[in-house]
């Protein structure tokens, strides 16, 4: 059964159990605990009909205790895990009960089901209302269960949707972390080909059109086409050859099947930014950035590499390793893809590398 169709599934039992007018559970709850007791103690003398009488009189007695239990008792010490005072209340509820059943068999069930019986004994018998125990205790276990299933249920329901909730808040927060980032250094580059008067200034502008558009209204799904994300990365690249000329040379390599796969938006372009903003920036002469993008063993795999300032010093390396764009897309890969992604920085003395795989199962 697809993930899919187990979702729909859940959510119709969740309707039926918890949409079904409550009434109408404590109807059948009865029904059924009352047939069930005629049933087996109707069995010993074939009088299913008295048996069955007999035990709508006992609820009549039980009812109530049950309902004291899982209405008062429960809310206000169990389930603020006030155990001591819980189990008194408790104790002393069985007790207070267990007499009024007594009373109810002497004074009700006999003249109505035995009248030839005539009990001559004292009323007050210790002995005979700690036996009646056994009509109150079985019901109320019974109730307490399906109260505290039901109470633990929704709980865990609404630490899911709190969690939920925390998570979609503390992604939409990275993302939004990631979008002035991006534009402050694509609005730098604009400003510099604007100083030069270049004619490459109103392609920046349409290329950065198109990155706004994808920000600002197809970022903000779940996922997207990982084709639109390659988009981004390419109308990016663009934007950087643009500001470094002839001393940047990028390669941008796609292998496998892409097409129709889909991915959480905004996760390459932080690594592929990286790349400039750490690595090609601190060049003088000559730069280059390779990027690979592939599908491989039901994994997306992308591999980054730029190339490494000769004068780069401990502090540079620790900025790339250790900058916005990269603690952010760690963040959100631990959010989404928890255990199903790795990524590796190689850092060696003329390059830095970034290997990052994402199992597809966990996102297609």
């Amino acid at each position: 059964m697809g993930l899919r169709r187990k979702m729909i599934l859940k959510l119709d039992i969740e309707n039926v159990v918890f949409g079904t007018p409550r009434i109408l559970w404590h109807l059948l709850f009865w029904s059924v605990f009352i047939s069930f007791f005629a049933l087996v103690y109707g069995s010993f003398e074939e009088n299913y009909g008295q048996q069955f009488l007999i035990q709508i009189s006992a609820a009549v007695i039980q009812a109530p205790a049950v309902y004291f239990t899982i209405y008062i008792l429960m809310p206000l010490f169990l389930f603020q895990e006030h155990y001591a005072n819980f189990f008194t209340y408790l104790l002393l509820t069985i007790l207070f009960f267990s007499i009024l059943s007594w009373f109810n068999h002497l004074f009700i069930q006999i003249p109505l089901f035995w009248p030839e019986d005539h009990y001559e004994g004292p009323i007050i018998n210790i002995g005979k209302m700690l036996k009646f125990t056994t009509y109150i205790y079985p019901v109320l276990v019974l109730a307490m269960a399906i109260k505290w299933f039901k109470f633990w249920y929704l709980e865990q329901k609404n630490n899911q949707l709190l969690a939920k909730e925390k998570l979609q808040s503390e992604l939409n927060f990275l993302k939004a972390q990631v979008h002035p980032h991006f534009l402050f250094n694509t609005l730098n580059n604009l400003y510099a080909l604007t100083l030069k008067q270049s004619k490459d200034a109103p392609g920046v502008v349409l290329k950065l059109s198109d990155l706004l558009d994808y920000m600002l209204y197809e970022c903000n799904a779940e996922t997207v086409a990982l084709s639109k994300e390659i988009k981004l990365v390419e109308n990016y690249i663009s934007l950087e050859k643009m500001r470094y000329g002839k001393r940047l040379e990028v390669v941008f390599n796609k292998h496998g099947e892409l097409a129709g796969k889909m991915v959480a938006p905004l996760l390459i372009l932080p690594f592929v930014e990286n790349c400039f903003k750490h690595g090609v920036s601190e060049e003088l002469d000559q730069s280059w950035v390779n990027i690979e993008l592939s599908f491989v063993n039901e994994e997306l795999i992308l591999k980054v590499e730029n190339s490494k300032s000769t004068n780069s010093n401990q502090d540079d390396q620790f900025k790339y390793k250790e900058g916005i764009g990269l603690k952010n897309v760690r963040r959100r890969l631990e959010l989404i893809y928890p255990e199903k992604h790795s990524i590796k920085i190689m850092d060696s003395e003329e390059s830095f590398l970034v290997n990052l795989k994402i199992q597809v199962d966990s996102w297609q």
